[in-house]
């Protein structure tokens, strides 16, 4: 304690400072993962409704297309999943998807890239 006195005048206020950012920093990535899980159910509504659409032959080759993609997405999650259950996730999942960015492939699904979030705001602000 005498270190930390020595270096700042008030340890308690650093102390408290410290938590608060720690706390926002937590909140503000709860609020990222509940934004891209939202995203991901709502391209999942629309997957089935277009899969349902495919069922009576009225389904553009786009929507097939935008709902086999989305399909592949929710693969991915649930092969996450599984490494979720593991005992050491919080390290092994940030080490699988920086290996499979090496590699060349992309272990999340794309509502958790920062860059297919950038283009579907980009699409959504196109729109009238």
């Amino acid at each position: 304690m005498k270190i930390i006195l020595l270096f700042h005048k008030s340890p308690v206020r650093v102390t408290k400072i410290t938590y608060v950012r720690s706390r926002l920093k937590l909140r503000r990535s709860m609020l990222k993962l509940k934004a891209a899980l939202a995203q991901e159910k709502a391209e999942t509504k629309q997957m089935l409704s277009v899969y349902k659409k495919y069922t009576r032959r009225q389904a553009t080759p786009e929507e097939i297309k935008f709902a086999n993609e989305q399909f592949l997405d929710i693969l991915k999650g649930l092969g996450l999943s599984v490494f979720a259950v593991l005992p050491f996730a919080p390290i092994t999942i940030p080490i699988l998807v920086k290996v499979g960015r090496l590699v060349g492939v992309e272990v999340l699904p794309s509502s958790f890239n920062k860059s297919s979030a950038a283009q579907i705001k980009s699409q959504d602000g196109d729109k009238p």
